[in-house]
């Protein structure tokens, strides 16, 4: 690691070591740092013996976005949501799709400034109904997306993270707590996958899902980025999904992306969308009621469906709502009975397919 002079706010996740070094607390990646020294994040970093956070106040971008593109489909469907992301990962992914900010070691990669409040106050004026922390992960400007959550709960706009869900307990405690929806993305269900491909581990990343799932009142999405050869087989899938059934619950919906070559694997192929299909249909069989296809073509996989008499709920195209069968609170206006999630009256916005980039900071 190289020695630096950094700018940033002071954090509260760390400790001292024995042997004269800090260790950073906020993963379980556990940096042990050298004063100027920064994490493998290269956010959080050593600056007079305490971890500061170098890109607070400072985003890779703003933009608005449907909320599926979470995707979150049974929270709030149709609604807008204002999504933004800063630089850096806790995580090494090869197969990173947003690795231009998440690999990104520039920081003028951070090309917007915007504190907490203007976030908030443009989110109000955008008619957005929840502000989304994505493109990178939200575990490493923890502190920035906290304060922006609780800017926002005064406006009354809503809080999504979008999040691998490698964090220690106490941050994570912390973090959701402001929190009211997250999609987690759970990579794979092998502990070889993690190790080989993102350099972390699974085990955290299920006790996040189990947090969520007992200790929260987060309305939470699963989303796995199906590679081919590394964790499509019938058999993994079949365990992932057997696994949420039995000790998440089967109104957890699960989503399964499409992968295209980027980044360090790049000699990939895309993921058929018979995968995607085959994916699907193996979770619904193993009693997930939920079940989505994301990055492809699909009415059928894409919209929502009722799991007791089978009709369709919500139509999707993308992330276009076309057909919208729920009644107030979301029941099935056929049969009654309710559909999981957090639901309007009617469908929110329909802010339908569009994609607004947006600028805070002057210009």
């Amino acid at each position: 690691m190289t020695h630096e002079r950094l700018n940033g706010v002071a954090t509260r996740y760390w400790h001292r070591l024995d042997d004269g070094r800090i260790q950073c607390d906020m993963c379980p990646r556990f940096c042990r740092l050298q004063e100027g020294q920064r994490g493998l994040c290269f956010v959080r970093g050593r600056q007079d013996d305490r971890i500061v956070l170098t890109t607070y106040g400072r985003s890779s971008g703003f933009c608005v976005d449907p909320i599926e593109k979470k995707p979150l489909n049974h929270f709030r469907p149709g609604s807008s949501v204002l999504s933004l992301g800063t630089a850096g990962c806790n995580l090494a992914c090869k197969f990173c799709q947003n690795w231009d900010i998440s690999k990104s070691r520039q920081m003028d990669t951070l090309a917007d400034r915007a504190e907490p409040e203007a976030v908030a106050d443009a989110a109000q004026r955008l008619g957005a109904e929840s502000v989304a922390f994505t493109y990178n992960d939200p575990v490493i400007f923890h502190e920035y997306a906290i304060d922006i959550a609780d800017a926002c709960r005064e406006r009354g706009i809503h809080a999504v993270a979008v999040s691998a869900g490698y964090v220690t307990p106490e941050p994570r405690a912390e973090f959701y707590r402001r929190m009211d929806a997250a999609n987690i993305d759970l990579k794979a269900f092998t502990e070889r996958f993690y190790r080989k491909l993102t350099g972390s581990s699974l085990g955290p990343v299920l006790d996040t899902i189990r947090y969520l799932r007992f200790e929260t009142d987060v309305w939470f999405e699963l989303t796995t980025l199906l590679i081919p050869g590394e964790n499509d087989s019938d058999e993994e899938i079949t365990r992932l999904a057997a696994w949420v059934r039995d000790e998440i619950g089967v109104d957890v919906p699960l989503h399964f992306t499409a992968f295209h070559p980027d980044f360090k694997m790049q000699d990939y192929p895309h993921t058929p969308p018979a995968t995607l299909g085959r994916a699907r249909h193996i979770a619904l069989e193993q009693g997930i009621r939920y079940a989505y296809t994301g990055n492809t073509f699909d009415k059928q996989g894409q919209s929502t469906y009722c799991h007791h008499c089978g009709g369709r709920l919500i139509g999707r195209d993308w992330y276009q709502l076309s057909d919208w069968y729920l009644d107030p609170g979301g029941y099935c206006r056929n049969c009654g009975t309710r559909c999981a999630g957090v639901f309007a009256e009617r469908p929110s916005a329909a802010w339908g397919r569009r994609r607004m980039p947006v600028w805070l900071s002057p210009r």
